[in-house]
């Protein structure tokens, strides 16, 4: 079967819990159980309509997902998306289910009116900047947090 790049429903908790533990595990990041719950509740939940997740599909078995947040920008009419988290499973990497998650971002910020997605990413992720400087643009920017 194909890949299919689909929205993320309430059935697929058991699948995405383990790929978002992956992502955070590759930042070197561990969240409270709570921090899962409520995030996998928001990102399912139909009047979070800031925020959604995309799953990429094969054949039933989840094999990446991607997390967005659509936020307003002072510099824009329009809001911007920010593609927070994206993760595919070492296997499926390279057989393009990164490309097809981002693109699938992309489409949903177009149907949603917001033309801008952005991400980021650290400077070591090597791997998965070959993908970004293909489907993106570099930006000059660099982040700061508290």
């Amino acid at each position: 079967m194909p890949l299919t790049i689909r929205p993320l429903i309430p059935d697929d908790r058991a699948q995405w819990e383990p790929l978002w533990r992956g992502y955070l595990t590759f930042y070197e990041t561990a969240l409270s159980q709570e921090i899962y719950d409520t995030t996998f509740a928001r990102l399912t939940d139909p009047a979070h309509t800031e925020r959604g997740a995309l799953v990429a599909d094969l054949d039933g078995t989840l094999v990446g997902l991607v997390h967005y947040i659509f936020h307003a920008h002072n510099w824009r009419v329009e809001d911007v998306c920010y593609l927070q988290d994206l993760f595919v499973t070492e296997a499926a990497r390279g057989t393009g289910a990164g490309r097809a998650l981002i693109e699938g971002v992309y489409r949903v910020a177009d149907d949603n009116g917001t033309p801008t997605v952005y991400w980021t990413t650290q400077t070591g992720n090597t791997t998965a900047r070959q993908l970004y400087d293909r489907i993106g643009k570099l930006t000059p920017f660099i982040k700061y947090t508290r």
